[in-house]
């Protein structure tokens, strides 16, 4: 299910990074800007998730570092708005429909085996 809005947690567990390295790039990509609702808390759109995602790949696949993946990024929205190049599509998933609904089973029953072992870590105590 898509959602509009993920909170930083949600985020964290998408990417596999931890909330503080999130909060770090926002501080370094000055266009990576989420919303904020009533108590600081933070709101990211799927295109946030998705610029997230390709900055984690600059920086951990194509060794960028923070300052060349910034400038590149930066250059590409530049490039963007003057027409030179298209927009990137979003939400589009290398994965075909199959492989997706899988997955999405599995996670479904991943969640249940987790809320399982919480609820008998808590009955032994």
């Amino acid at each position: 299910m898509k959602k509009y809005y993920y909170t930083i947690g949600e985020v964290s567990n998408l990417l596999g990074e931890k909330p503080h390295v999130i909060r770090y790039w926002e501080s370094e990509f000055s266009f990576l800007r989420p919303r904020r609702e009533q108590g600081r808390i933070r709101k990211y759109t799927q295109e946030n998730v998705e610029l997230l995602r390709r900055i984690q790949d600059m920086l951990h696949n194509q060794r960028f570092t923070i300052e060349g993946a910034r400038l590149k990024l930066k250059e590409e929205r530049r490039r963007i708005r003057a027409g030179e190049i298209p927009k990137p599509k979003t939400n589009a998933s290398p994965l075909n429909p199959e492989t997706t609904r899988v997955l999405a089973d599995l996670r479904s029953r991943l969640e249940e085996i987790r809320t399982e072992c919480r609820r008998l870590r808590e009955y032994k105590k």
